[in-house]
This record gives structure tokens, C-alpha cells and sequence, in this order.
């Protein structure tokens, strides 16, 4: 057997026009979507992101900003700048592009973007509605993880699934997101005594760790889809993810790519996120 491929690029691409039709729908209401992306420091793979997602909301016809700033910025005048921006109403999502500086306190900046702009779901009021179910923003990650099942016709009730990552940002809120849809969520992690006594009972397994092959075929269930959510580099420095894609396509039902899977969705979910943030305010 030979996985099929999960396309995040087409499936991305379908979103964003998606996007730009509500996009076209609010500015004849008077109402332009608005995306402020916040850079601080000259991290090169931070500015490669940054500057992907604004093109995205630019070709949707979102209207995006691009703040540059410096390494030195002080956290005091970060916190000013996202205040200045929870009040403008032209904005409707609010960015800060991670990591930032060492002298800075990520969380007291998160907390700092209102709710109501926090298109990257990482605030904890976003986390919370999460966990109980309210209406919120959920990290774009996860969302996109969701939405590549979702594309495929994958019905998750009954289904074991297992999340490898308890991060903030990926892994605790792709578990919650999996329960909602009533599978049963073992999330492992790098105290998890056996990793492939878990992921060989899997129907689903979503590796988030950010570490080379720390899913391979022998932990794999023939059948079973595989979402590949990490980003790092082979012996060649050519981009890889978490998955032994070569032996794990063999293996699986359904596996997404790297490059080319959930990185894509990533982007295309932010996109999501700052619609519902401008629809929300136009109400």
C-alpha cells in the first residue's frame, strides 16, 4: 500500500479563495479586513514567514501591515505599539511573529493583543474558550490539521488518535480539537515511556515535535493517516518533517507532505481567523 497524499497547497489555495470572496462581501459593507504582523528582531526564518503571510492577506484582499522593528525594541514599547493597535479599528487581527528577543516575555506580550485580534489563538482566553468549547480562535496549526481530515472525508468518532506534542501552540490544542470530534486523544511527549506501543494502535497520529523520523513505519497501523506538522532539515539541508515520509508512505492510508502539507494550511488559516475576526466586528 502507498498513502495518498494529502495536498496542503491545493487545499490552501482553495481556502484563500474562499477568504477573498468574504473578503469582497465585507468591503461592500463598508468594511476592509485588516492584518498587523509585528516583527522584532532580524530572525531569518521569522522574516521568511512574516513576509509569506502578508502576501497571502494582500492577495485575498485583506489589508495588512507590516511592522519591522528592532532587536533592542524595549517590551515596554512592544506593549505599546499592540495597545495602540487593539484600539485602531482598521485593525482586525494582530500578529506578533515568535520567537522574540531574549529580554522579552512572550506570554505578557500575548496577553497584551485583545481576544477579539487574536488570530493566532495563542492568548489564554482563546486557549480557554478551546477547552469548553466556546466560540474563540484556534491556533492556525491545529485549524489546519482539522481541515486537511476535513478534506479528505475522515470521520474521527471512535477513532484513536494520538497527538505526539503537548505544546502550547500545536499539540494540547490538536488534542482538544480531536475530542470534539469524539475520537479518543492519547497525547505522548518526550517522558512517554513507549512511544510506538501508542502510535501502532493509532487511527490517526499527528507528529508535532519538531524532531527528525521520531515517527517511522514499524510504529505505523497500515491504514492510518499520518499528518506531518514538523519543519527541519535533512543531512542534505533539504526541509523534512517529523515522519520517515519514504517508509511511513508505505505504510499509511493518508500522509501529508513536507514541504507542501500543513505549512501552507498554517498560513491559509490565519487568513480564516482574521475574516472571522473583521466579520465578527462589522456585526
Amino acid at each position: 500500500m502507498t498513502a495518498q497524499l494529502i495536498d496542503g497547497n491545493a487545499l490552501a489555495k482553495s481556502i484563500r479563495a474562499e477568504v477573498a470572496q468574504r473578503a469582497q462581501a465585507l468591503k461592500a459593507r463598508g468594511v476592509t479586513p485588516g492584518l498587523a504582523v509585528i516583527l522584532v528582531g532580524e530572525d531569518p526564518a521569522s522574516q521568511v514567514y512574516v513576509k509569506h503571510k502578508v502576501t497571502d492577506s494582500q492577495e485575498a484582499g485583506l489589508h495588512s501591515v507590516l511592522e519591522r522593528h528592532p532587536a533592542d525594541m524595549t517590551e515596554a514599547a512592544l506593549l505599546d505599539r499592540i495597545r495602540a493597535l487593539n484600539a485602531d479599528p482598521a485593525i482586525h487581527g494582530i500578529l506578533v511573529q515568535l520567537p522574540l528577543p531574549k529580554h522579552m516575555n512572550a506570554a505578557k506580550v500575548i496577553e497584551t493583543i485583545s481576544p477579539a485580534k487574536d488570530v493566532d489563538g495563542f492568548h489564554v482566553a482563546s486557549a480557554g474558550a478551546l477547552m469548553i468549547g466556546q466560540p474563540g480562535f484556534v491556533p492556525c496549526t491545529p485549524y489546519g490539521c482539522m481541515k486537511m481530515l476535513e478534506s479528505i472525508g475522515y470521520d474521527l468518532r471512535g477513532k484513536n488518535a494520538v497527538v505526539i506534542g503537548r505544546s502550547n501552540i500545536v499539540g494540547k490544542p490538536m488534542a482538544m480539537l480531536l475530542l470534539q470530534k469524539n475520537a479518543t486523544v492519547t497525547v505522548c511527549h518526550s517522558a512517554t515511556a513507549d512511544l510506538a506501543a501508542h502510535t501502532r494502535q493509532a487511527d490517526v497520529v499527528v507528529a508535532a515535535v519538531g524532531k527528525r523520523n521520531v515517527l517511522t513505519a514499524d510504529m505505523v497501523k497500515p491504514g492510518a493517516v499520518v499528518i506531518d506538522v514538523g519543519m527541519n532539515r535533512n543531512d542534505e539541508g533539504k526541509l523534512c518533517g517529523d515522519v520517515d515520509f519514504a517508509g511511513v508512505r508505505e505504510v499509511a492510508g493518508w500522509i501529508t507532505p513536507v514541504p507542501g502539507g500543513v505549512g501552507p494550511m498554517t498560513r491559509a488559516m490565519l487568513l480564516v481567523n482574521t475574516m472571522e475576526a473583521a466579520e465578527r466586528a462589522a456585526r
